[in-house]
């Protein structure tokens, strides 16, 4: 008899590792759920086999967008919706979808439920294309038979998280590179320019201002092995940045501190709750259990101190409390984002309710955005004009200063 692995949630909403004996799939998974787990992924059991598949590995580097998702999400809609089959809806979007690693993940799907796998339960096997968010909505639209509805808030959802996204990148890709042209204008300026002014002054045998010496001491280290070294550190600052932040300390400090970054702070903490609202309104909307819907949100948040407020909400509720006053603990969420979710709370709209919260939140984001780019523009420029400036005044003042001797 074939063994199965699976990757279950017990009652108690803990992840495991589960193997169960069974005549076929189906039957593995109906053993699973009998016994009282959530199945979410179910495979054959192999054993200890190594296989090089070069596609996976070249798929693994293919990145599946948000609004790819979403595009996908408004065609199956739209095909369910007009009375196609699922399995032959798949086999359509996988055949004229242009991502290779989505592509091969509907593959996969469509074979999974024509084999009598839930769609769900099919989807939960590709995170890196569905994610637990993708998962719950879609599980919910099955039993509720609202499978079309639910793609279609799908869609709106990934529309609205692509905009915001795209609000968000405009904002920072401005000083980003004016920022990188500034750079390097300083180094090609400090690296090839002072030279030639430095043998001049060096002729002449005049006194260097203290300007002119310190760019020149930076032009000396920069044509130097010592630049080499200055690579590696910044390379080195790097990578430890990025291990920190891997863990729980580290994400929890610098999330906590870009919330308090001036201009950019308030811009961060608008769209994680515009984000909060939209996705938790959303899973509440397609029927998804509140616990559920709180755990989803809470790790698709984007920023660890949001996701304690969240994770204080969830336990929360648990013991019997009310989502607006766990979140009001933490400080973390504006007090109109408060008092609109408890208002939810009380009429018994919370989905509703969190809708508004995210169309408000949204648009101060795109208000923001417009405000934080109009401050950036002109402080660029002056960053950039100080910076050459800075160059050609030390390379003048001791020419100044020989023409006065001349004089």
């Amino acid at each position: 008899m074939p063994t199965f692995v699976a990757r279950v949630r017990d009652s108690q909403g803990k992840t495991r590792t589960e193997k169960v004996s069974a005549e076929s799939l189906a039957q593995a998974r109906t053993n699973l759920r009998d016994k009282g787990f959530v199945v979410q992924e179910l495979k054959q059991f192999q054993g200890f086999q190594s296989s090089f598949d070069l596609k996976k590995v070249q798929n693994s580097f293919v990145k599946v967008t948000v609004k790819e998702k979403a595009v996908f999400s408004r065609q199956l809609a739209t095909l369910v919706n007009a009375g196609v089959a699922i399995v032959r809806g798949l086999g359509v979007l996988s055949d004229q979808c242009t991502n290779a690693k989505l592509k091969q993940a509907l593959t996969d799907i469509s074979n999974d439920v024509q084999s009598g796998v839930n769609l769900s339960d099919a989807m939960r096997k590709h995170p890196d294309c569905f994610d637990g968010l993708y998962v719950s909505m879609i599980q919910a639209g099955e039993v509720g038979g609202v499978l079309d509805e639910v793609l279609a808030r799908l869609a709106k959802l990934l529309e609205d998280v692509a905009r915001l996204q795209n609000q968000i990148k405009s904002a920072l890709a401005y000083p980003v590179v004016v920022g990188f042209l500034a750079t390097a204008i300083f180094v090609g300026m400090t690296v090839f320019l002072i030279p030639i002014f430095a043998g001049i002054f060096k002729d002449l045998g005049t006194e260097l201002p203290a300007l002119t010496q310190f760019l020149m001491t930076c032009s000396e280290i920069l044509r130097s092995w010592w630049s080499v070294g200055i690579v590696f550190t910044l390379i080195g600052a790097g990578i430890a940045y990025k291990q920190y932040y891997k863990t729980r300390v580290g994400k929890e400090t610098i999330d906590r501190l870009s919330l308090k970054m001036p201009l950019f702070g308030d811009l961060i903490q608008k769209s994680s709750v515009a984000r909060f609202s939209r996705t938790f309104g959303a899973l509440t909307r397609s029927g998804v259990p509140i616990l559920t819907s709180l755990e989803i949100v809470r790790d698709t948040s984007g920023n660890q101190v949001v996701a304690n407020a969240i994770n204080g909400a969830r336990s929360e509720i648990q013991q019997g409390g009310m989502i607006s006053i766990a979140l009001q603990k933490d400080k973390v969420f504006p007090a109109m984002a408060i008092q609109m979710i408890s208002i939810g709370e009380e009429t018994g709209e919370l989905d509703a309710m969190l809708m508004k919260i995210a169309d408000f939140y949204e648009d101060e984001v795109e208000q923001a955005v417009k405000a934080l780019t109009s401050i950036l523009e002109p402080i660029m420029i002056i960053v950039l004009g100080g910076m050459v400036g800075t160059i050609i005044l030390a390379m003048y003042l001791p020419l100044f200063k020989v023409f006065e001797k001349l004089g």
